[in-house]
């Protein structure tokens, strides 16, 4: 079976990264005849983190097709009961994905698990690439932020440029997104 359609949109903190995201499923589920799904990692920790979730949920209803959202901190291969071949599916976003993959309860930051984190979120994206028409995977650009002072950003920030690499050098398209404007890079 074909892999799905894969668009990587990245983009610093608040740069309307998600808003073209959702711009570019609406698109490919018109073009496609496609129904479209929003897969959720975020974790409503905080007020803010709760109000970019309710933007987020808003957002979406006004979309002149139905989204149907699953939310899934990890493991984001469960959304596979929820899809099938027609479906565009909208993954926000990988850097909280990475982040709750990374750092929950007692979870070593050691080579091998390192690894093991790296190779489930990329055999994740596969796996639902296989099972639907279009992924747009967002996250966002840190690796130009001075992080590297702490060892855990360090590690954070290391691996998410991995993550970005691989999954770029699969996509179909790739954009950037800066204040608000998508710049095409791949496709």
């Amino acid at each position: 079976m074909e892999k799905a359609r894969l668009c990587f949109i990245t983009g610093g903190v608040r740069s309307g990264k998600s808003r073209f995201a959702e711009s570019k499923a609406l698109e490919y589920a018109l073009q496609m005849d496609g129904n479209l799904h929003y897969l959720a990692c975020g974790r409503d920790r905080d007020a803010e983190m709760g109000e970019r979730i309710l933007r987020h949920r808003k957002d979406r209803e006004s979309s002149p097709i139905a989204w149907r959202t699953s939310e899934y901190a990890t493991d984001i291969t469960r959304i596979g009961a929820d899809i099938d071949q027609d479906s565009i599916i909208l993954l926000d976003c990988l850097t909280t994905l990475l982040d709750n993959e990374l750092f929950g309860p007692g979870n070593p930051l050691e080579k091998e698990f390192l690894h093991s984190v790296f190779s489930k979120i990329i055999n994740a994206i596969n796996v639902i690439r296989k099972q639907s028409s279009c992924l747009i995977v967002v996250s966002n650009e840190l690796v130009q932020e001075p992080i590297f002072k702490n060892e855990f950003l360090h590690t954070y920030g290391k691996i998410l440029g991995q993550l970005h690499q691989e999954i770029v050098g699969q996509a179909d398209e790739a954009y950037l997104v800066e204040t608000g404007i998508p710049l095409w890079k791949k496709g």
